[in-house]
């Protein structure tokens, strides 16, 4: 190119030299570091093709099209993946959020009791504002039961009382146990889900569980520590460490003996790739991706063969258990998990219909 990097000569650059390069999908790609570089969305390229490129910017363009051009996947050059509703950080070593495992966690959500919500009076207000409504109007019939002689004063002083009382009490009780009746009389407060996030990874599993359920608490385990500290630092730039522990270990084994026979639900996606499969894979993969997180043996389903026995002791009575396994290892995973003793096992196919994820439930 020449002097002048504009923002539509910088992309059209890209496009044919990631194309020289073998790339699949190269203006997504170009598409994707241009933003990057520049700190601009891709509709705001499209809106700004005249629009030069400052020094800094064509430096960070070039090393990140070289970086492509090699063949590194994208994520790790940007350093992020988005997730369902949330994005993570990502690093070579740890494996790559992939799309199929948002039906994963889709799957392993659909397997938890059903949220425990409060309902407002109405829809444009919050539920604590709901109680405090209610409270009001349980003082105003006080009041006229008392006699006609109350008048609206006392009426509104008695009703400002019971919503002060109400929101006192909120805060007191905090995140413990407590009365949730505006009454006084006890209600027993729903316990938090348990859930065990095997091989987590990146952590994207165990933050989307957390993120999307805010009465779960995750323990989130891998072997490799590089992933234990990139989960751990997902799950603080979310704000969920306070409901998800990352834990260094195999499979299940840091999992406490007091959480065993407690978890609702283990999920997981595993090394799950057959060994034959893994010289097919996308060079992108076998040159970048960390081998241990994508080897499950022979017949894919090695890892699968240890965590069974292991989910089956750990889950509650009508606890389920989700796990992402390989397009041609279900049917014999399915056997398995029946073999196990588990009920309802079902396959479930990922977005492009190939059989991926495995779900079944521990008998009551």
């Amino acid at each position: 190119m020449g002097d002048m990097w504009t923002i539509k000569a910088a992309l059209d650059w890209t496009v044919g030299y990631l194309e020289r390069k073998g790339d699949e999908n190269p203006r997504l790609s170009a598409e994707w570091l241009l933003s990057e570089a520049c700190d601009m969305s891709r509709i705001q390229l499209y809106v700004s093709f005249d629009r030069p490129l400052s020094l800094e910017e064509r430096d960070i363009l070039r090393g990140y099209v070289t970086r492509r051009g090699k063949g590194e996947p994208l994520q790790y050059i940007t350093g992020y993946a988005a997730f369902r509703h949330i994005q993570v950080k990502v690093r070579p070593g740890v494996l790559i959020p992939r799309p199929e495992t948002e039906v994963l966690v889709s799957e392993a959500l659909s397997l938890l009791p059903a949220a425990h919500r409060r309902v407002a009076l109405d829809s444009t207000i919050d539920a604590w504002e709901g109680d405090a409504l209610i409270a009001a109007e349980a003082a105003a019939a006080e009041a006229a039961q008392d006699g006609s002689d109350v008048d609206a004063s006392e009426t509104l002083k008695r009703s400002q009382q019971a919503i002060s009382a109400y929101l006192d009490a909120q805060q007191d009780q905090g995140n413990g146990d407590g009365c949730d009746r505006l009454d006084g009389s006890a209600v027993a407060k729903p316990r938090p889900l348990l859930v065990a996030d095997l091989c987590t990874g990146s952590g994207c599993i165990a933050c989307s569980v957390a993120y999307e359920r805010p009465d779960a608490r995750i323990i989130a385990t891998d072997i490799a520590l590089e992933a234990v500290a990139l989960a751990k630092d997902n799950a603080a730039e979310l704000g969920l460490s306070d409901r998800v522990r990352i834990e260094q270990g195999d499979l299940g084994s840091p999992v406490p003996a007091a959480a065993m026979g407690r978890l609702d639900l283990v999920v997981s996606n595993p090394p799950y790739v057959p060994t034959a499969v893994l010289a097919e894979i996308p060079r992108e993969v076998a040159d970048f991706e960390p081998a241990l997180a994508l080897d499950g043996g022979a017949d894919g389903n090695d890892i699968l063969r240890r965590l069974l026995p292991w989910t089956a002791a750990a889950l509650r009575p009508g606890g389920g258990f989700a796990f992402e396994l390989h397009e041609t290892c279900l049917d014999a995973a399915a056997e398995l998990a029946r073999q196990a003793g588990f009920h309802q096992v079902r396959i479930v196919d990922d977005l492009a219909g190939r059989p991926r994820v495995l779900t079944g439930v521990k008998p009551v």
